[in-house]
């Protein structure tokens, strides 16, 4: 999966620009491994919500005391928000046909302009970050549209941010 990175303070505005202009299918929220109640080290980090959006409505709130992720007006997770260092990236899921009529993931490095014609539409997106030691990750059915931002690193590390879809959703 190719991955476009988003600057910090546009976080929020583009996770109110996915959440109301695109379709969620998939909460997941992880913590990322680490020393557990036990004493022992967990490489593996340990699921907090695993949720199927199918008929369900994701929200989120922000204020004082952090970041509220809501499912059908139910909170199911907080971020306090204390240790967080990087912004969004969003990352596409493109599937090249092969002869068996499987398919093949493309891969792809940093660069990649994410509407090059000779690159398959995405299936999927996801939007992902790192908050308080824990992974948010949440996927959109098909491609969540964006526009260049500003350079990172020049000559292949650009920042991204989300727009509003050129095509309708279903």
């Amino acid at each position: 999966m190719e991955q476009y990175w988003m600057p910090k303070k546009l976080d929020f505005k583009n996770l109110r620009l996915c959440l109301e202009n695109y379709k969620p299918v998939f909460l997941f929220i992880r913590d990322c491994g680490g020393i557990r109640e036990d004493g022992k080290y967990h490489l593996q980090g340990r699921a907090k919500v695993s949720e199927d959006l199918t008929d369900k409505s994701l929200d989120f709130r922000k204020d004082v005391s952090g970041l509220h992720i809501i499912i059908d007006s139910d909170e199911v997770f907080h971020f306090p928000l204390k240790g967080y260092s990087k912004g969004f990236s969003l990352a596409y899921e493109r599937i090249e046909p092969t002869e068996d009529g499987v398919g093949r993931m493309v891969m792809l490095s940093t660069g990649i302009d994410p509407y090059d014609p000779g690159l398959p539409e995405p299936r999927k997106s996801t939007l992902r970050s790192i908050l308080d030691e824990h992974l948010l990750e949440i996927r959109f059915e098909g491609r969540i549209d964006l526009r260049f931002h500003s350079w990172w690193i020049k000559p292949d590390w650009k920042y991204w941010t989300i727009v509003k879809p050129r095509r309708p959703i279903n």
